[in-house]
């Protein structure tokens, strides 16, 4: 089974983790360029060697409008309503001395409508976009709880935002350019003591990183500093199949992301992929009899279900009392995701009851090729193990490829397979 190992010794920041994962990917060069060419508009990014603590890494630079993040604009934790005059609020560890009165007047700011039409645009698959939306509603809903503001309330100073978008997107891409099955975080280390913003003097973590991270390991430490931000919390917490110590794994490759600040102890993220030999896993399965739903709040249902991390999600048909015609709705998830599927299945559907029973879970390994062909790139999805090995072409493709040039699915798959 494919396996990623991420160690937040030091946190994480978007940056920090763009870096690692880059230094896992055999054409590094090839993917800044494809990132530079999605359509983020003035915003580029590059990389760079860079050591810590004698540690060779990769150092993430981002500029928006040929201008580099500064710590005022970092992971954009400047989370505010649109109606007031406001301040840049805190950076990546909150130690500026200066702050940036101003108002809409004088700066561009973007809600989550903008951040959901700039990743619309952008030349990526219809999954990339869907995490990179994911992981940005959860920074949103965290800002949203910090500073008592609806989501749609909650505007980003445009630099700030720029910046983790390109981060945000960069992490997506190649996570799955890496086709990664299992993804495993340590604890992450969140640094200790308090942080200087605009709003007034607050506590590590800070309050939109502490909610994102409910229900994750997490530690203090000596490390007077911000060391894990709101971006590299929500991706890690979107990715990540798992929380815990390294598993037994055979280590292929290893990428070190570094940040920016210089501690007594390596400011890095590090990431760890290979191939572990146990190829199950746990899973849990929650059930629930429905009979007074149509299929139409069915079907949303599901649809909410697998935005919160659901595995699979499906219905079997039943009969109910009284003899009346229902479903068995079954979702599979990880046990990290569980509390909020449990919330979401009774928040989306009528059950007033959830059964639940903890499953093993057998899988093939699975990676993703991408190969070029008269109607553009399209991927195949490849599974292997236990003696048998299987590939099928993405269906996206194949129904993108069947509309734009009036042909049936059955005639676009004759073609790819010649």
């Amino acid at each position: 089974m494919k396996t990623l190992y991420i160690d937040c010794g030091m946190g994480a920041a978007g940056d920090m983790l763009f870096g690692a994962l880059l230094e896992l990917c055999p054409d590094r060069d090839g993917i800044i360029n494809k990132i530079n060419n999605l359509g983020i508009k003035k915003v580029t990014v590059s990389s760079e060697e860079s050591f810590k603590c004698g540690i060779k890494g990769t150092h993430i630079t981002v500029k928006y409008d040929g201008i580099e993040e500064t710590e005022d604009m970092h992971d954009n934790h400047h989370a505010h309503e649109h109606h007031h005059e406001h301040r840049d609020a805190h950076s990546h560890d909150h130690h500026h001395d200066h702050d940036h009165e101003h108002n809409h007047s004088h700066h561009s700011h973007s809600s989550m409508h903008d951040i959901e039409h700039i990743v619309n645009d952008l030349s990526l698959s219809e999954k990339i976009k869907k995490d990179i939306i994911n992981v940005y509603t959860l920074i949103a809903e965290a800002e949203s709880h910090a500073h008592g503001v609806a989501v749609k309330d909650i505007h980003f100073h445009e630099v700030g935002t720029m910046d983790a978008v390109m981060d945000i997107t960069a992490v997506c891409y190649v996570m799955d350019y890496l086709s990664i099955d299992k993804v495993v975080v340590s604890p992450i280390h969140v640094g200790s003591g308090s942080v200087k913003c605009a709003h007034g003097v607050l506590p590590v973590p800070a309050p939109a990183t502490a909610y994102i991270l409910k229900d994750v390991p997490i530690y203090g430490g000596e490390i007077k500093s911000e060391l894990c931000t709101p971006t590299g919390a929500a991706l890690l917490k979107y990715f990540a199949t798992e929380f815990g110590s390294m598993p037994v794994m055979k280590t292929t490759t290893i990428g070190y992301g570094m940040g920016k600040k210089d501690f007594e102890v390596a400011n890095c993220v590090r990431a760890m992929l290979g191939e572990s030999d146990n190829e199950s896993d746990t899973v849990s399965v929650l059930s629930c009899n429905i009979d007074d739903m149509t299929a139409e709040a069915i079907a949303f249902a599901e649809e909410r279900l697998f935005e919160k991390g659901a595995l699979e999600v499906y219905t079997v048909a039943a009969q109910m009392k009284k003899s009346r015609p229902g479903v068995v709705l079954n979702v599979i998830c990880y046990e990290n995701d569980k509390e909020n599927i449990i919330n979401t299945i009774f928040k989306h559907t009528s059950t007033i009851g959830i059964r639940e029973s903890i499953n093993k879970r057998y899988t093939l390994s699975r990676l993703v090729d991408t190969i070029d062909t008269e109607y553009g790139e399209v991927h195949i999805k490849k599974s292997s193990g236990y003696g048998v090995s299987k590939e099928k072409v993405e269906y996206n493709d194949v129904a993108r490829i069947a509309m734009d040039n009036n042909m049936s699915l059955s005639d676009v798959l004759d073609r790819l397979n010649k």
